[in-house]
């Protein structure tokens, strides 16, 4: 009687499972299941190792309870091993970030170096890297309508200066999120490297409307070039970085160098930045490409972010969107997305990266990675561990490059550029798409 109970209660946890493995591959995009579909997919994909632990632990329990002796107990385990193999193929999948990073840099910059690294070995090495660097919290950089705005500052252990800084911006779809959540990975890794990382929070929709988001951000890089000498930064480059909302402002704030519409009293400070990496980022507000269900720009652009409807001012709409933004002078991007992404559309990243490539005199990076959700760097990984090592692999490359002389100031573009037409191809160039294995 106890085998038969168990048998049926490991068929129950196998089809959930699997339900979890088949959504880590086929998520769901309707309007009330994306976002709980996107979290239990992101989970399953970068903890793949992890359920296939827990799983076949949980297994063999149910195994040495006898629940083989019965039909339903074998058909679990079939299910189970399924689930397993499925695992399997995600980490096996993950390893791939590494090639990639590696193709994406190739020709620009040394990419991650080294041999593989084992599972055990990497989060040991993370480890280590956090004890080589420290963190200041909950520095006050502005204060606006009462509301004090901190950023976490991270270092490394040894005193230095002249040392490259970076503004890490955290996402949350403008409505919510916080520097403790996002980007730690990255800063604590860049600053264990030699660089001093800012983790910025900035005011929130509903409360704040575009552009306040851009404009505490750009207070943010003032604060930064003033307190360098305090934080032994070098104050002629500070480069950008965030991920999905945090993407998108990163894009912002490296193609709106000097603009004084997003500098309100600190017009004629130095916004420029000298790098841009966005992970996963919104490039088009206006949804040309239809990536995002109507509801994006309906009811979350519309009612808590602008605050004002497309078809009465498209304008604003363009102004929000990089996509609308490139310029010549746009500094070096690393543009990084997953092709599993359900949050953030592949096809608006792509296009993004086209229309940049076409007017940018700087370099255009695009690394596109298998098997990445949304959100996959939030923690280590055995995806995120060579994404973040080839960050910084680049941004070394251009900080080298900087102190050279070799890379051009970059030029302050203040409107809009006319942006894509609807009929824009959305393939990637063939030798891009090959050299990232695709």
């Amino acid at each position: 009687m106890v085998s038969l109970v168990a048998a049926w209660l490991y068929l129950v946890g196998s089809v959930v499972g699997v339900g979890f493995t088949l959504n880590a591959f086929f998520p769901l995009r309707s309007k009330n299941a994306l976002v709980p579909s996107f979290l239990a997919s992101m989970l399953t994909i970068d903890l793949a190792a992890h359920h296939l632990v827990w799983q076949a632990i949980v297994g063999g329990g149910f195994v040495a309870l006898g629940v083989l002796e019965h039909t339903v107990g074998r058909a679990a385990l079939g299910l189970a091993a399924f689930s397993w193999l499925s695992l399997a193929y995600m980490v096996l999948r993950a390893r791939t970030a590494r090639s990639t990073m590696r193709a994406t840099l190739d020709g620009f910059a040394k990419s991650v170096t080294g041999p593989k690294m084992p599972l055990a070995n990497l989060f040991r090495a993370y480890a280590i890297r956090r004890r080589e660097a420290r963190c200041i919290r909950n520095v006050e950089y502005a204060k606006i309508a009462g509301q004090r705005l901190r950023l976490d500052v991270f270092l490394p252990r040894a005193e230095g200066k002249n040392r490259p800084a970076i503004l890490q911006i955290h996402g949350g779809a403008w409505v919510l999120g916080d520097k403790r959540q996002q980007g730690v990975p990255l800063c604590t890794h860049l600053a264990a490297n030699g660089w001093v990382a800012f983790n910025v929070n900035y005011r929130l929709s509903p409360g704040a409307t575009f552009p306040d988001h851009l404009v505490d951000l750009k207070r943010a890089l003032v604060w930064i070039r003033e307190h360098a000498k305090e934080y032994g930064v070098d104050p002629s480059f500070v480069a950008v970085t965030g991920g999905s909302a945090g993407g998108h402002l990163t894009a912002l704030v490296a193609l709106t160098a000097g603009d004084p519409k997003y500098q309100p009293g600190f017009e004629d400070e130095d916004t420029s930045v000298q790098a841009a990496v966005p992970f996963y980022g919104v490039y088009d507000f206006k949804n040309r490409f239809g990536g995002f269900a109507p509801e994006f720009v309906d009811n979350l652009l519309r009612i808590h972010v602008m605050k004002a409807d497309i078809a009465d001012f498209p304008e604003k709409y363009a102004e929000a969107s990089p996509i609308d933004r490139v310029h010549t002078g746009a500094p070096p991007f690393l543009v990084i997305h997953g092709d599993r992404d359900t949050l953030a559309p592949l096809k608006d990243a792509r296009e993004f990266v086209k229309s940049l490539e076409a007017v940018s005199q700087s370099p255009v990076l695009y690394a596109e990675i298998r098997g990445a959700q949304h959100a996959f760097d939030v923690f280590a990984s055995p995806r995120s561990a060579p994404v973040v090592e080839g960050v910084e692999r680049f941004l070394h490359e251009v900080h080298r490059r900087h102190v050279a002389g070799e890379v051009a100031k970059p030029v302050q573009r203040l409107a809009p550029q006319d942006g894509p037409t609807e009929e824009s191809e959305s393939d990637m160039p063939a030798a891009e798409a090959a050299a990232l294995g695709q």
